[in-house]
This record gives structure tokens, C-alpha cells and sequence, in this order.
């Protein structure tokens, strides 16, 4: 039983996968810019970790509306 290729299921997957990595990106600058400090200076010069622990499990959540949205 020989598998077809079907280059539009490829080329849906990249268009799907390439708008669900611009929405998580967006998504973050916006929810840094909403909140009253800057991310990414607590995170790297002031090592808090329980802030990065966060905003990789918002990262994980929105990964995850974005995938069952493509779904």
C-alpha cells in the first residue's frame, strides 16, 4: 500500500504552523507590554526564576489554545 504526498497537506501545515509561532510571539510582547515591569530584565538580570517558571507556562497555555484552534 504506497503513501501519496499531497503537497497542499505540507504546505497547510507550514502556513498553520508558521501563524500559530507569530501568534504565541505576539501574544507574549503583548501580555510584556500589559504588565507594569519589564519580563525579560526580572528574568535575566534579576534571575527570578518563579516569573520565567510563569511565563513558560503562559507561553505552554497559549501554544495550546493556538494548537486546538488549528485543530
Amino acid at each position: 500500500m504506497p503513501m501519496e504526498f499531497h503537497f497542499s497537506a505540507l504546505l497547510n501545515a507550514l502556513v498553520f504552523a508558521i501563524l500559530g509561532v507569530i501568534f504565541l510571539v505576539l501574544s507574549l510582547l503583548m501580555w510584556d507590554k500589559l504588565t507594569p515591569f519589564d519580563l525579560w530584565k526580572e528574568i535575566i538580570e534579576e534571575h527570578n526564576t518563579a516569573l520565567a517558571i510563569v511565563v513558560g507556562l503562559t507561553a505552554l497555555g497559549i501554544s495550546i489554545i493556538i494548537a486546538a484552534a488549528v485543530h
